[in-house]
């Protein structure tokens, strides 16, 4: 046992060994990381410089942009180059950071959603008492909210990650340092620390995702008594793709963490993985302007 040595750094799992998939996985992955920077800077300069979109609504909306900017900048450009260079090396406090900053981003986000999707029941169920409801210092509260309960997150995962030991295999099973892909490799024979963070964590995320779920099953009440099928027809087109993309964020997410772990790399971790961190970045953009009426009315505008 003595002659056991600390790992100092950490090497990331790979899509594949074979140069040329190494080549197309960096191409895929830049082509939707340059999709995602694109629509998430024209989302929060429109939201920022058309006046018309100053309303609730757009300030969670440019608050989301935010964040799926800087999540998939901490994720995505690291593994393109990784797979460029074919070195997939990380030190230890790289990886820390990593930890920090994915939770830190993912976790106001899902809070984020979660006052999103208030906001869309107050407008629709509570109109009349919409704006006294929703006003600047409700919305700015939520916002802090979200933002200040993912660094706390973020800290104790971090923390916590930084309290394990390390003393065997150094590849992390993963395209980035995540918590699930750490733990299979520590040497840590307890680490009730980072049970507790993810502990927490999921139980947050499912009050979370319940609180959503019962806004809109209130709004798709509120939408099928409307007379007008005009009104019904915007209302679902503004609530489905959003729900949409909650779901496949919180299912997704929820798999990788709660997934029982495996001795070797799986492709379904991978995919996982992407589709929490990569895939609702890239996604969000083209939901909320491509099919706006208004945001692509304030585009032209400010264009």
């Amino acid at each position: 046992m003595s002659n056991v040595s600390k790992v100092t750094g950490f090497l990331l799992l790979g899509f594949s060994e074979v140069r040329e998939l190494q080549l197309v996985h960096a191409t895929l992955f830049l082509l939707i990381y340059l999709v995602a920077l694109t629509g998430n800077l024209l989302i929060i300069a429109v939201t920022l410089l058309d006046r018309r979109l100053h309303t609730p609504m757009y300030f969670f909306l440019r608050n989301l942009s935010v964040l799926d900017l800087c999540l998939i900048t901490m994720i995505v450009p690291n593994s393109v180059l990784n797979s460029l260079t074919n070195c997939n090396s990380i030190s230890f406090l790289g990886c820390a950071a990593q930890v920090f900053l994915v939770v830190l981003f993912a976790g106001s986000e899902f809070l984020l959603l979660t006052a999103m999707s208030y906001d869309r029941y107050a407008a629709i169920c509570l109109p009349l008492r919409y704006e006294l409801i929703m006003n600047n210092t409700a919305c700015g509260k939520m916002a802090a909210t979200s933002w200040l309960t993912g660094v706390m997150f973020g800290v104790l995962y971090s923390a916590s990650t930084l309290s394990l030991s390390f003393c065997g295999s150094n590849l992390v099973q993963q395209f980035f340092c995540d918590v699930p892909s750490l733990l299979k490799i520590s040497c840590s024979e307890e680490h009730i620390a980072i049970d507790v963070s993810v502990t927490g964590g999921i139980a947050l995320g499912v009050v979370c995702f319940i609180l959503i779920i019962v806004s809109y099953v209130r709004i798709f009440r509120a939408v099928l008594r409307m007379p007008a099928s005009e009104g019904r027809a915007k209302a679902f087109s503004t609530c489905l793709p959003h729900l949409v993309v909650v779901t496949l964020f919180v299912m997704t997410c929820f798999c990788a963490y709660l997934r029982p772990p495996s001795g070797s790399p799986s492709t379904l971790d991978l995919l996982l993985s992407v589709f929490y961190t990569v895939v609702p970045p890239a996604l969000n953009p083209l939901i909320y302007s491509l099919r706006n009426r208004d945001m692509k009315a304030a585009l032209g505008r400010v264009l």
